[in-house]
């Protein structure tokens, strides 16, 4: 049967697959190790906008707010990476497009401590600093709506578990993006999608095999891995992946739970894609598709 993807995705996909296959260069894109020394650019905040860096305890953060803005939600930011990457000028990007979501709304992005020099919980505590920042500056949780790819979206749903165990109003949505929802590679995709997947696949010295974030807890715990985590209760959610991501497991279970436990999901799996394919932007079929996904998800809360 043959893949229904545009050249442009095929073209990214293969270009991922050369760059990750290569002797030097590629176990440093796979583990994590060249995202942490690549140095980037300044990034220009678009014309009208107003960005505001807020520096927290233990962390920065970031506040978008664009012009001619209505709605009085915000969207709370969790960047992925492995828990070892920091936040990159596409997360900024994407705080654009969320931005732009008609009513338009302030992006918080958050840049939270990451490992090794920071394991867990420091990640976990970090969002939770920023959601708390939230509150106290008067948003409602019904205002707030969590946004995550990969690392992000695992911590998105574990800060749900918190603070639901913790009687903490919850957010109104959440939006991930190929969600990091099980630390221990238990899923099937992990071994059907070992050769296919571009960018995690072939090696295990990839960023999902590592424990530098976990250290010495246990990576079943609901909090590190939350699809173990009890799902009641937690928002709407819209899970976008990856056919044939190595994650793809993740998010697949991660759904079913919480439909079973009475949520309100959507999970679109796209064909042929890789992880967070929606760093394409609007400059790939697929990945403007899934950004037309996300604005009618929001839009519907």
């Amino acid at each position: 049967m043959k893949e229904k993807i545009s050249f442009k995705a095929k073209l990214v996909r293969e270009i991922i697959k050369i760059s990750t296959s290569q002797h030097i260069i590629g176990p440093k894109i796979q583990n994590g190790t060249l995202r942490k020394k690549l140095v980037e650019p300044p990034w220009h905040c678009p014309e009208g906008y107003l960005r505001m860096p807020i520096r927290m305890k233990h962390f920065e953060m970031e506040l978008l707010t664009p012009p001619d803005m209505v709605s009085d939600e915000i969207i709370l930011q969790l960047h992925g990476g492995g828990y070892i990457g920091g936040i990159r000028n596409i997360y900024r990007d994407f705080a654009v497009l969320y931005s732009e979501i008609p009513s338009r709304r302030r992006v918080l992005s958050i840049d939270y401590r990451v490992a090794p020099e920071n394991p867990y919980p420091a990640a976990l505590e970090d969002g939770l600093a920023a959601y708390q920042w939230l509150l106290s500056v008067g948003y409602c949780g019904k205002q707030i709506i969590l946004a995550g790819d990969s690392a992000g979206g695992g911590l998105a749903l574990a800060m749900c578990a918190y603070l639901r165990d913790h009687g903490i109003e919850l957010p109104k949505g959440l939006v991930l993006m190929s969600p990091w929802t099980d630390l221990t590679a238990s899923g099937v995709s992990y071994e059907e999608n070992y050769e296919k997947d571009p960018l995690f696949g072939r090696t295990r010295e990839s960023m999902i095999y590592n424990r530098e974030y976990v250290g010495d807890r246990n990576p079943a715990e609901p909090y590190i891995s939350p699809l173990f985590a009890d799902y009641t209760g937690f928002p709407p959610m819209l899970f976008q992946v990856g056919s044939i991501e190595m994650l793809l497991s993740d998010s697949l279970s991660a759904e079913e739970k919480a439909r079973k436990a009475g949520c309100q999901t959507k999970i679109t799996v796209y064909e042929g894609m890789f992880h967070v394919f929606q760093m394409g932007l609007l400059k790939m079929p697929e990945s403007e598709e899934a950004w037309k996904e996300i604005t009618e998800f929001i839009c519907s809360l």
